[in-house]
């Protein structure tokens, strides 16, 4: 029997204060994901580790959250999901110490996998809390002050952990993580109420297993790829087989199985499943820019790191102040309005990065990047609320989870396909353009370019070199960003297929389902 939580909607004294304790383990977990990015280097020279060795300290978080995700809705129900959550805050802060306390390569890449597996029921959890803590006309306030959350990790991680590297040490970008979790510890054993418990449903071990090896080999593929010539490798092609047969076997357990791992209630109404299908869409927008931009100031505009970083934050300034925005707007605008113009703006701002160039200024980037915050804070607020709405609260923590793995895979696709065609992209327009560098092309024969790039010396060859890679690398990054925008695009028709919530008869369905479920 699917245990009952509290009905959405239901008075909560300490709202606020609940509200507070959750997205502090969301954010920790958030700023996690990519504070540790830039201090790689630091770690590498500490620890005598190669690059590529150096690489599996990303790499093992990634992977264990990513398993370790769809085990949150089967743990919330047989422990209780304020249990569960303390578990894994405590294992977070825990692992968290460890790292920082990490004297080899071994050790800080098992901390790091004891990381992802207790941060990756955070998200979900918090995003459960705090649906079933506003009332369903509320639930776009909600879901506007968890996107905050989710999207400060991007933001505010490499700055942070830059600055904690720079002036401290990069053990410090672990340790940051010390006082937060005892604050959400704290906050959550006071204020979360507990949840009803399921203690009848099986825990369906081949559904679990089969999942895992397909989730596990796919972000392996995923990170590894570029670096091992994606299907030129004997193991990207056996990553990308076992992910391929061990998703079709799940499908096919799930189909078949009378307790299955992820309950097919989940896909009854439509909203949910599309809205799995935008997010993915979505975070293969947000991520891959933001793999995308900072380089591109970097190498393209010259800008050094600390520059870039700034550079980035009217964006999420932008995307705060969005969601904001939609939190006060909802239940007077149509969900899918808001979504539609939101998908619009995104769209908007990637053509106008598709028209950078490498002459121009601060300005266009800082407002493309203002466009973009704008267009994702009214993507993610409606989406993620129109996927919930019509969930009983009782799946809502398995529906989290869920949507959170969708959305990092989603992330790391993004990631994985634009630095990789960006890449390729590089190459063949390098290729082009030396096609054009002879002694007889007229535009190397004028006296101000001659004296540059004099194609008889070795000082004009690297000169000129220099600047073809650096053209090659711009076409690049163009290409990829109209691609991109494309990608946005796709997700537009989608949203006509969302139905808009019905609040009434959802809440309804609420109170028939937790007026049956039985006391723990």
């Amino acid at each position: 029997m699917i245990a009952a939580v509290p009905r959405a909607g239901s008075r909560t004294v300490h709202r606020g204060l609940v509200t507070v304790s959750v997205m502090s383990a969301n954010v920790m977990q958030a700023i996690d994901t990519t504070i540790a990015n830039i201090a790689l280097p630091h770690m590498q020279g500490s620890l005598s580790a190669s690059q590529d060795q150096i690489a599996w300290v990303l790499t093992s978080y990634i992977v264990a959250a990513a398993v370790a995700t769809p085990l949150t809705g089967w743990l919330a129900g047989r422990l209780g999901r304020k249990r569960l959550f303390l578990c894994a805050v405590v294992g977070f802060t825990s692992a968290s110490l460890l790292c920082g306390l990490a004297t080899s390569l071994t050790e800080l890449i098992v901390d790091r996998l004891l990381q992802g597996i207790f941060g990756a029921a955070l998200v979900p959890l918090s995003q459960s809390t705090l649906l079933d803590t506003y009332p369903r006309e509320r639930h776009g306030e909600a879901m506007a002050i968890f996107g905050a959350g989710i999207m400060v990790g991007p933001i505010l991680g490499p700055t942070l952990g830059g600055w904690l590297t720079d002036t401290y040490d990069w053990r410090w970008v672990f340790y940051i993580n010390l006082p937060v979790g005892i604050l959400a510890f704290a906050g959550i054993s006071a204020f979360v109420a507990e949840t009803r418990r399921d203690t009848e449903r099986p825990f369906d071990f081949l559904g679990f297993a089969m999942l895992s090896i397909a989730i596990g080999a796919l972000q392996l593929m995923l990170d590894r790829g570029l670096q091992q010539d994606w299907f030129g490798s004997t193991e990207i092609r056996i990553e990308c087989m076992v992910a391929i047969a061990g998703l079709w076997m799940f499908v096919v357990h799930a189909a078949t199985s009378e307790h299955p791992f992820v309950h097919m209630a989940l896909f009854k109404d439509r909203n949910f499943p599309i809205g799995l299908i935008v997010i993915s869409i979505v975070s293969i927008i947000l991520y891959s820019t933001m793999a995308l931009v900072p380089t591109f100031l970097q190498t393209i505009m010259g800008y050094p790191a600390l520059t870039a970083g700034a550079m980035l934050v009217p964006r999420g300034l932008a995307n705060l102040s969005a969601m904001l925005i939609v939190a006060r707007l909802s239940g007077h605008v149509s969900p899918r309005l808001m979504l539609l113009f939101g998908l619009a703006v995104m769209s908007a701002a990637l053509w106008q990065m598709s028209n950078y160039s490498p002459e121009m200024d601060t300005g266009p980037v800082i407002m493309a990047g203002i466009t973009q915050g704008l267009g994702q804070g009214f993507v993610f607020v409606p989406l993620s609320t129109m996927a919930f709405a019509m969930l009983p609260s009782s799946l809502r923590t398995e529906a989290a989870g869920l949507y959170s793995l969708v959305r990092n895979i989603g992330g790391s696709i993004g990631i994985s396909a634009s630095v990789t065609l960006l890449a390729e992209g590089t190459q063949i327009n390098h290729a082009m353009l030396v096609e054009h560098v002879t002694p007889f092309n007229a535009a190397l024969q004028s006296l101000d370019i001659g004296a540059a790039w004099n194609l008889g010396t070795q000082a004009g060859l690297a000169e000129l070199e220099a600047e073809v890679s650096r053209q090659a690398a711009m076409m690049a990054y163009l290409g990829d960003f109209r691609l991109i925008m494309l990608v946005a695009l796709v997700a537009v028709p989608l949203v006509f297929l969302l139905r808009r919530p019905r609040l009434v008869a959802a809440h309804e369905t609420d109170l028939r389902q937790e007026s049956a479920a039985p006391a723990a």
